[in-house]
């Protein structure tokens, strides 16, 4: 095989394969989805050098029969919280006998991240990303944001750099308690000395905009002082209820406004002329009995859309891409193969990335098999553990 793509190595093809999803509409047929029937897919190396008809298919050292099952590329999870201690079931429990959601429920997971170790941190973290793993999730982002202090902070995204390579500051999910009566002052120390311990482990920074947490102003400040420091901005945006969260994201050329539930014309309008993603999250309404997202007016209006887990212990604790995958068909008007792009390409323009999140040559080989003849299974049999193998960077890792 031809090493243009600067791979090198054994060659491997994946054959028999009844629907492929590439997300290049070059490669298959000509939808967004790419796909390809009686496919197959030739790995060397870390990467894709081949896909197209089995029959087609070059000659490689290794064959792996697919035996007519569908494969995709492996899910980009775009928005998550996985360095943690502790969970929230009684706020879980009391949330599902009748009160409301609020971001306040956050402190108590800051109180049990503090009181860990390192070690129960980083075992915790790997824990969940095998558990995403085994559920085809094969790139994924995640946050601080538990610590509120310059070291806790620090050390959680340290914790998190061993393990992906998206990783956010997230010093703004909200005010520390210990700046409970000054926020100003907390604002100070994300934008200062806690940003100068947290960006060498970064590449991203984010703010909780929402009341409760910080307003426009304070985000404004907090993002554009991580942009100074090479830090690129994402968002949680307009969750709750109305805010300034999306604007403010496109104004500053956020990769991501996250959550996207309350949204104005005007947000949908900026969103749709700018190239911030709006990354959704329907774990989280399904968590709380909030109001779904309505992707269907976002892509109606052509907003590049991401489904994305937002796994933290408070208000969507749940690793399942697929699940994610089946709510947002259910409940916020998607199609099936709108949702599976949304959860695999859609997430990678999330991150900014293009070597993920597509089965093409150069790209990664993360690569999902279904125990299904088709993508569309993952909403048509909701709740079932369909992934059945996952390739990581061209090795089978389930």
């Amino acid at each position: 095989m031809s090493s243009s793509t600067g791979t090198t190595g054994t060659t491997t093809v994946i054959g028999n394969i009844a629907t492929l999803v590439t997300n290049d509409p070059s490669l298959g047929d000509g939808s967004p989805l790419g796909v390809v029937r009686d496919a197959a897919v030739v790995i060397e190396g870390d990467r894709v050098v081949w896909t197209g008809e089995s029959s087609k298919a070059p000659a490689t050292d290794n064959r792996v029969d697919a035996g007519g099952r569908a494969v995709l590329p492996g899910f980009v999870d775009s928005h998550s919280h996985l360095v943690f201690a502790g969970d929230r079931t009684e706020e879980f429990n009391a949330r599902m006998s009748g009160r409301g959601y609020t971001a306040g429920g956050i402190r108590t997971t800051v109180a049990a991240t503090r009181a860990a170790t390192d070690e129960e941190l980083e075992a915790n973290l790997t824990r969940f990303l095998s558990e995403a793993l085994r559920q085809g999730t094969t790139t994924f982002e995640t946050k601080s944001g538990y610590g509120l202090t310059v070291a806790d902070e620090a050390r959680a995204l340290r914790i998190a750099a061993a393990h992906t390579d998206e990783v956010t500051y997230l010093g703004a999910h909200v005010v520390s308690p210990e700046h409970a009566d000054d926020p100003a002052a907390y604002v100070a120390l994300v934008t200062g000395e806690m940003l100068d311990a947290c960006a060498p482990h970064a590449r991203w920074i984010d703010v909780f905009c929402e009341k409760g947490a910080f307003d426009g102003d304070q985000a404004r400040a907090i993002l554009t002082a991580g942009r100074a420091k090479g830090l690129h901005p994402r968002i949680h945006a307009n969750q709750l209820s109305y805010g300034p969260g999306v604007q403010l994201a496109v104004e500053l050329d956020a990769a991501s406004a996250d959550h996207c539930t309350h949204l104005t014309d005007a947000d949908v309008d900026a969103l749709a002329s700018g190239d911030t993603v709006a990354t959704l999250l329907p774990g989280a309404e399904f968590s709380t009995r909030a109001e779904w997202p309505d992707a269907r007016r976002l892509l109606d209006a052509g907003v590049t859309v991401a489904l994305s887990t937002d796994c933290n212990p408070g208000s969507s604790f749940t690793s399942s891409v697929p699940f994610c995958v089946a709510l947002a068909v259910r409940d916020m008007g998607m199609t099936p193969d709108e949702a599976v792009w949304s959860a695999t390409a859609g997430g990678a323009a999330a991150l900014r990335r293009t070597d993920v999140g597509r089965v093409a040559p150069g790209a990664y080989a993360d690569l999902t098999l279904l125990d299904a003849p088709s993508h569309v299974h993952l909403a048509y049999r909701p709740g079932v553990p369909l992934v059945s193998g996952v390739w990581r960077r061209g090795v089978r890792v389930v």
